[in-house]
């Protein structure tokens, strides 16, 4: 089954939902930043942070790219230039930066460009988008250190790139793995992603 017949079926019992109004503030309280990364699927992007203490709220949402205001139909279309992101507002004195960067490596196939699992196009890239010099600069010493790990015979092709506006996606898609859990399990398991990270970087908490 192809992936976007994947995500399509998924999202059916939800698609009549008016889509959700989000503040473009985010962050912009004392003391939280925010931070924003690209790993496929945005729906499978926000378990990872969701569950780290110190996250305040991920969204779903894109980014990227050179249209305003982009629906999902037009970026699955893969014409606008965003890719599908998540944006996680976090509190830096319980979680830091270099701690969600190792969550995003872990959640990603960072060997391939322009496609994440059965998810291919641009729109599916996977990239860290750093908000200040900073995020960069952890963000490209992480991505140095991993290529010299040895863990990977192929090159480490994750963008790493300054940060542009960010648009939320559609409400029905905001924390799909938990309102739908059924139909987000049938995508995700039929799209080989839990299978791919294993062959990459070991079973969970290996």
């Amino acid at each position: 089954m192809g992936s976007r017949l994947l995500r399509a079926v998924a999202a059916l019992a939800f698609m009549a939902t008016a889509s959700a109004v989000f503040a473009q503030g985010a962050g912009q309280e004392a003391g939280r930043k925010v931070a924003i990364f690209a790993g496929g699927c945005f729906w499978c992007m926000e378990h990872p942070f969701d569950e780290i203490d110190g996250v305040v709220s991920v969204t779903s949402g894109y980014t990227g790219g050179n249209k305003s205001k982009p629906t999902y139909e037009e970026v699955s279309s893969g014409t606008t230039g965003h890719a599908e992101a998540v944006q996680v507002v976090y509190d830096p004195a319980k979680v830091d930066y270099q701690k969600l960067v190792d969550v995003f490596w872990h959640n990603i196939d960072p060997l391939t460009a322009n496609a994440q699992f059965c998810d291919h196009g641009s729109q599916y890239r996977s990239a860290i988008f750093y908000q200040d010099d900073e995020q960069k600069r952890v963000a490209e010493a992480s991505k140095e250190a991993l290529a010299k790990s040895g863990r990977f015979d192929r090159p480490i092709v994750t963008q790493i790139v300054a940060a542009t506006t960010f648009w939320p996606a559609e409400g029905y898609h905001q924390h799909y793995y938990r309102t739908h859990s059924v139909q987000y399990k049938f995508y995700r398991y039929n799209c080989g992603r839990d299978q791919r990270l294993e062959q990459l970087w070991g079973k969970p908490n290996s």
